[in-house]
């Protein structure tokens, strides 16, 4: 809609990893570098987590990407399985057939698969996202398929992915054995303010945006604070600007309209915001609060 007004060729602002538009801040690059080298060398058990929105899907792809052929993987997604579904999973994303009729079916034919990968120098990389909403049944199972290995090499590496709340479900006492096994953890960071700026605006020029500036330094700062930095609520929030921009006629969006549209998300940070459904409170760059209202944003 606001496309052809701001000189568009594209949404800057869609919610999908489109890799097209990958920005690599100073957070994630590093966390991309630790991956990288935690699957490189074989670190066996890894760790990833980061609040909802941070972009940690978006680096597993980039993750991916990186990877030569020699590296196979496995991406599960839905981790709400049973053990049996679980491993049927793995095996569709592996290319692995047919399917079996027993766990230890499916066992004996992973470690074959695994064997087989590794006389051809190759190596297997299970990543599960969302993993804070695996049950510990299945924890447990996953522990177990570290047990495949030689004497000198781990067959098969595996990343576990989820929001902060993996850490507290990793640290309960039954699952102690598989916590003593992850070699190496990494947390992703928000934005910082300058990683904001460069986010928003290199995805305005990715979707072909050629003029001298649509969101104003206060508009930033206010992008900043209302999201804390989290890449997904900056899309929401700067797309629903856009939108407000183009309702308006106006060319170049400031503090305001950030603002407005953060308040109809419910965005802003946890200490002001929660309880109280409000934002921009005392701390915000700017405390006035537009009470116009042209259009009610969703999440």
């Amino acid at each position: 809609m606001y496309n052809e007004y701001y000189g568009l060729i594209r949404s800057p602002f869609e919610m999908t990893p489109d890799p097209s538009f990958l920005y690599m801040g100073e957070a994630h690059r590093e966390g991309l570098a630790t991956l990288v080298y935690a699957v490189n060398s074989g670190k066996g058990f890894v760790m990833l987590t980061g609040e909802v929105g941070t972009g940690k899907t978006t680096l597993l792809h980039a993750l991916l990407s990186q990877l030569d052929s020699s590296t196979n993987s496995a991406f599960i997604f839905n981790p709400r399985l049973d053990p049996m579904g679980f491993f049927r999973m793995l095996f569709e994303e592996l290319g692995v057939g047919p399917a079996c009729d027993s766990k230890a079916e499916y066992l004996l034919a992973l470690n074959q698969y695994l064997i087989d990968k590794l006389a051809a120098n190759e190596r297997v990389l299970l990543i599960v996202d969302e993993a804070q909403n695996l049950s510990t049944e299945m924890l447990e199972e996953i522990r177990l398929l570290s047990n495949l290995e030689t004497p000198t090499s781990k067959l098969i590496q595996i990343m576990l992915v989820g929001q902060p709340e993996l850490q507290d479900l990793i640290d309960q006492p039954e699952l102690r054995q598989l916590r003593q096994r992850i070699s190496l953890r990494h947390h992703l960071r928000p934005f910082d303010e300058g990683e904001v700026t460069e986010y928003v605006n290199e995805r305005l020029n990715k979707a072909g945006y050629t003029g001298r500036g649509i969101f104003k330094k206060k508009a930033i700062r206010e992008l900043y604070y209302v999201t804390e930095g989290t890449p997904r609520m900056i899309n929401n929030v700067c797309d629903g600007a856009l939108l407000l921009g183009y309702a308006r006629q106006e060319t170049s969006l400031g503090a305001d309209a950030i603002r407005e549209v953060a308040h109809d998300l419910g965005f802003g940070p946890k200490d002001e915001s929660e309880g109280n459904g409000k934002v921009g409170g005392k701390g915000s760059p700017s405390k006035r609060r537009s009470k116009r209202r042209l259009f009610r944003f969703r999440r």
